[in-house]
């Protein structure tokens, strides 16, 4: 009898430590910043205001545009720019 109180005496002391020493990890790292490495530089184009990545966008007299149909109306209706 003394032998199975020691062993649930034991067990119980086990389960307490176990459960104190998780409530102190420390907080966990924080999460991968591989979105942020992904990320491209965002554009907007001037004739609509769509956003698009850099490398798709269009150089134009007034700005970016996101196709030459945007780009060729845009410097049609503003020739001086």
């Amino acid at each position: 009898m003394k032998a199975v109180l020691f062993v649930v005496a034991v067990v119980v002391l086990l389960w307490l430590l176990r459960s104190t020493l998780r409530g102190r990890r420390p907080p966990a790292p924080p999460a991968s910043n591989r979105a942020a490495e992904d990320a491209k530089p965002m554009l907007t184009c001037a004739q609509c205001g769509m956003h698009l990545p850099r490398d798709e966008a269009l150089p134009g007299r007034g700005g970016v545009f996101c196709e030459a149909s945007h780009r060729a109306a845009f410097e049609k209706a503003h020739p001086d720019t």
